[in-house]
């Protein structure tokens, strides 16, 4: 008996994620954003966030698939979070975000988390954290404002794109750079092919 062709699907509308994925050869076939409440939880620590948002991702994304659908579905969700210690950064709005977000970590260094988290067609979770530590310089109020006359933070944790102008603003990057982009891709890698992904 052939076995039906699994169907990928990321949970999740960030276009950078799903540009890192087609870059290995892993595209999507199916794009549906969780559209899930992503507020942290009072004094929730920053991998904890990361690995439950990413979860519940998956999960909700996976519950509204239909049944057929579902039995042929691998569901991959992600969460990045920028934190200082304990601090959980906000995923920038607004200029006033990008700015203070900046300024703070400006001169400082900060830790990048991604939590993936995989349902297989068999509905098993499989998942896995990254974690990157970036060293900003310190950076000028003319910097800063340049920056976000740009618009480039808007949408992003921690109000910066490393993958943009942001680059020359990390002195040293110690871990994955796919990381701080948005999704580890050995650790995506490694999940999908696991579980029948594979790129054509």
């Amino acid at each position: 008996m052939i076995r039906e062709r699994i169907i990928f699907i990321l949970a999740s509308a960030s276009p950078r994620r799903f540009q890192l994925l087609d870059q290995i050869g892993l595209r999507p076939d199916e794009v549906i954003a969780a559209e899930i409440d992503e507020a942290p939880r009072p004094r929730e620590l920053p991998r904890i966030y990361a690995e439950r948002v990413a979860k519940e991702k998956a999960s909700a994304v996976r519950a509204r698939l239909p049944a057929a659908h579902a039995a042929r579905a691998v569901v991959l969700g992600a969460d990045t979070v920028v934190a200082c210690g304990r601090r959980i950064l906000p995923k920038a709005e607004d200029d006033a975000t990008v700015t203070k977000c900046l300024r703070l970590l400006s001169g400082r260094r900060h830790e990048v988390l991604t939590a993936i988290a995989l349902i297989d067609s068999d509905g098993v979770l499989r998942s896995r954290t990254v974690s990157t530590k970036v060293s900003f310089r310190r950076l000028s109020d003319a910097e800063i404002a340049s920056y976000v006359e740009k618009q480039e933070g808007l949408g992003k944790a921690g109000g910066y794109a490393v993958q943009g102008r942001a680059a020359v603003f990390a002195r040293a990057i110690n871990g994955s750079y796919t990381n701080v982009v948005g999704l580890p891709l050995t650790e995506a890698h490694a999940l999908l092919t696991a579980c029948g992904v594979r790129a054509p």
